[in-house]
């Protein structure tokens, strides 16, 4: 039931279990997902991918079956281990798969043949027949049918893909086309290969580059504490200069273009001097009312700034904190994996039948075929369930070192018995958080497929409308992921299910609502800037590195991945950094509605945030406003964290 009674908050004073209908549906949805992966193994499919199986349904390296209706099926091809396709260049872009007659052979031709002649003397010195099954070596070049059952010569140089049996060609040249498809900006592939060799002469320097972005963040998140009033100072200086200069310009180009024009009367020009005067007006009014909001949200700017500031001393009692991006990508990477795997099982899954060519497909036939779509959704409430299980981990850590007093009293590992906590009473509030956005996602991806679908095709109404169905689908994913980790703070709290869990949260934000938005406008954008300062660091580190190479002619691209590795390791771990501020500002909020520094009602919060509290109180009394409760001297909270 999503219906709560009023009460007060009680921070880690029993911990109960929490929504275990949805840790059983959750259960059950995985139990799902491991039949499918049961499934496609038990019908042979992962034999059919490890192994690989020619297009007559055999399974390459053992005896098979015959299937009915299809000439050389149920060949015992044992000594045949390798999958080997009579034109591998010919790529069906729409439908990503090589099509080529594709046979079992027992070698892989390690090097070029150019004639028939070299294919039967290769397959006589090697044993390994090239053309399909109905032909011998000795007829290969006498008979007529050779030039449809035979490759497509010359022959590429090809070699096993490792674990998978299927020849490859070693010279990616002839995959030209596909990678054009896939780089269209690439047309010429001398470029790509430039491009190609410049990343692997280089890749000492990627990883050494890689690796100090990784330093650089982790330095970055101890120190934002001491620059987080700098970059303030920063954001407010450009803030105002670019809405001042900008007013300015406008209006000084009005001016300017008003004199010239009492010279020349013409319609053009009065209509330039009217649309410049609206421009200046427009600029003014949005100049006046920034000016406003920032002179209103200037103490709350003061709360990022402690909140920033507190947070630093978090991470510095709780380092494993750190770590908790690796964990969570490591568990999504296994994940993934696990989930590529299976799809690929799930490819060559089904019925053997035959296509219009003669050759086998594997096709699943009644509700089986539907199991795809069950696959997928498996994906993204899976995915955002792990994502999920790290914020209810930081925001059990977070709200442990918040609530305890006597931060000499923090257990030994806060984050481990955060982790403990979620695996013993929460997975079911982690669960029924992941699934609702998993809810939203779903309808945005098939949206955005058909959008993609129907380019071109559809009419520009259809499109804007498609468009804007999008955009408010990822406005509402954006809201409820915030509004998800604050439930998860509150469930950390009190022990409650979601439903509650999540409206006493947007009760306490919405109380908040100018707070929130300061911490949400100016801390992101402190953040941003930090990301910016590692991305900028990494990238010239690279440039002052790369540019004494001279072993190859492009490096744009190793620059390019070592920014993007950049931003993207700095996102993972200012992100945890900005997780941590939203649960302090929760626990903060929360604090200060419950306490009042009074006996018996003493404030948790840090040294910090208290002299924020001290300072709005006296700011005020003096304005004449404060009095009673509101007036009373706050008392430092027993053992406060000392600076």
């Amino acid at each position: 039931s999503c219906k709560s009674s009023k009460r007060e908050w009680k921070p880690l004073e029993d911990h109960s279990c929490t929504d275990v209908p949805w840790l059983l549906l959750f259960i059950l949805f995985c139990v799902g997902m491991g039949f499918i992966c049961g499934f496609s193994i038990a019908t042979g499919a992962a034999a059919r991918l490890l192994s690989g199986y020619d297009s007559y349904g055999n399974i390459c390296g053992q005896k098979n079956v015959k299937v009915e209706g299809i000439i050389n099926s149920g060949l015992d091809l044992t000594h045949k281990k390798y999958v080997f396709f009579l034109d591998p260049c010919n790529i069906d872009l729409v439908h990503q798969r090589i099509k080529s007659l594709a046979l079992c052979v027992s070698a892989c031709p390690r090097k070029e043949l150019k004639t028939l002649a070299d294919i039967q003397k290769f397959a006589e010195t090697n044993g390994s027949t090239l053309c399909s099954y109905e032909l011998q070596p000795s007829e290969y070049t006498t008979d007529p049918r050779a030039t449809k059952l035979c490759p497509k010569y010359p022959v590429p140089e090809s070699a096993p893909i490792p674990f998978f049996h299927r020849c490859a060609p070693v010279n990616i040249s002839c995959y030209a086309k596909f990678a054009e498809a896939l780089i269209t900006f690439v047309s010429d592939s001398s470029v790509l290969h430039r491009l190609i060799s410049g990343v692997m002469t280089s890749k000492e320097i990627i990883m050494g580059l890689c690796l100090l972005s990784l330093v650089l963040s982790m330095i970055l998140m101890v120190i934002i504490r001491y620059i987080s009033r700098v970059l303030v100072w920063i954001l407010t200086i450009l803030v105002i200069l670019g809405s001042l200069g900008g007013t300015g310009v406008l209006w000084w180009l009005y001016a300017k273009q008003r004199m010239s024009a009492s010279a020349v009367e013409t319609q053009i020009a009065k209509d330039n001097l009217q649309a410049l005067l609206i421009y200046a007006i427009s600029a003014t009014v949005f100049t006046v009312i920034l000016f406003l909001i920032m002179l209103i949200m200037r103490k709350r700017v003061a709360l990022t700034i402690a909140l920033f500031h507190v947070a630093g001393k978090v991470f510095i009692h709780l380092p494993l904190l750190v770590f908790q991006p690796f964990w969570t990508f490591f568990v999504l990477i296994l994940f993934w994996t696990y989930w590529i795997t299976v799809l690929l099982f799930l490819g060559t899954t089904g019925t053997p039948v035959p296509n219009e060519e003669g050759f086998v497909e594997f096709r699943m036939a009644g509700p089986l075929k539907y199991m795809w779509w069950y696959h997928v959704v498996g994906l993204i409430w899976i995915s955002e369930f792990i994502l999920a299980c790290q914020q209810m981990t930081v925001a059990g850590a977070v709200v442990t070192y918040y609530f305890t007093r006597e931060k000499r009293n923090l257990p030994f590992t806060p984050i481990l018995a955060s982790v403990n906590r979620l695996v013993c009473y929460h997975l079911g509030t982690v669960a029924k958080g992941s699934f609702i956005i998993t809810l939203v996602k779903i309808p945005r991806m098939i949206l955005m497929y058909i959008h993609t679908q129907l380019k071109g095709k559809e009419n520009a109404c259809a499109r804007c409308m498609l468009k804007a169905c999008i955009c408010c689908l990822w406005c509402l994913e954006k809201c409820l992921t915030y509004l998800n980790q604050n439930a998860y703070t509150a469930t950390a709290i009190n022990s409650t299910n979601f439903c509650t869990s999540a409206k006493d949260a947007f009760v306490i934000l919405v109380e908040n609502a100018l707070r929130v938005a300061a911490i949400n406008t100016v801390g992101d954008f402190m953040l941003f800037l930090g990301k910016v300062l590692i991305v900028c660091s990494t990238g010239l580190a690279g440039i002052m590195l790369l540019n004494y190479q001279r072993d190859y002619t492009i490096w744009v691209l190793p620059l390019i991945i070592v920014c993007l590795f950049a931003f993207l390791v700095a996102h993972c771990f200012l992100s945890i950094y900005e997780m941590v501020v939203d649960v302090l500002f929760l626990c903060f909020a929360i604090d200060t509605k419950y306490n009042d520094g009074s006996p018996g009602r003493e404030f948790y919060m840090d040294k910090v945030l208290m002299e924020f509290v001290e300072n709005s109180r006296k700011s005020m009394r003096e304005a004449g406003r404060g009095g009673g409760a509101e007036g009373r001297e706050l008392k430092p909270m027993v053992g406060a964290d000392e600076e």
